[in-house]
């Protein structure tokens, strides 16, 4: 009984060294974007990302908790633009101001601090293509330790990916109404 302990000890050492060794060698920073193409303008498209309030419209995140609390502050819209959430467990409580407008690009810092803390930036870039733009949406920053090994469970890829897909539809939609 004991070997067996011993040896089921020394399995369990060799599988923590193996996932922290593989976690170790993960890239320091992470990115994740999705891309569609809007049948409208750039400053449409760009009036309705930097409004905070309009969120509800085409936010994938606004669906997973409608009782959600939320503060804005700040002008209505565009650079100093603040949203606060705080949610339940799908969308946990965070902070996004937007840091820069230009024609082409909306820049927001995003701090998440539930369920886990982050600070992150996120991006629409929004390229004039064909008679529409095409729109970038991206989220990048640190990638620490933690989850550095949450990686190595979790595709995040895929599970960010998802919402930018449902989100940008919707803010598709959105802007392509008359």
């Amino acid at each position: 009984m004991f070997k067996i302990l011993k040896y089921l000890l020394g399995l369990i050492v060799i599988a923590i060294v193996a996932i922290v060794g593989y976690a170790s060698v993960q890239p320091d920073d992470f990115r994740v974007e999705r891309s569609t193409t809007i049948a409208a303008p750039p400053e449409k498209i760009a009036a309705i990302v930097t409004d905070f309030k309009r969120g509800i419209e085409w936010s994938p995140w606004e669906k997973l908790d409608p009782a959600m609390k939320k503060t804005f502050s700040g002008p209505s819209t565009g650079v100093g633009s603040v949203y606060e959430w705080n949610g339940n467990d799908d969308v946990g409580s965070g902070r996004q101001e937007i840091v820069k407008v230009e024609p082409n690009l909306v820049s927001m810092k995003v701090d998440f601090f539930t369920p886990f803390e982050a600070r992150n930036m996120a991006d629409f870039k929004l390229e004039p293509e064909g008679s529409g733009t095409k729109v970038t949406w991206s989220i990048y920053g640190p990638n620490p330790f933690m989850s550095k090994v949450m990686g190595i469970f979790m595709d995040i890829d895929s599970m960010i990916g998802n919402d930018f897909d449902k989100g940008l539809a919707a803010l598709k939609e959105l802007a392509e109404k008359p």
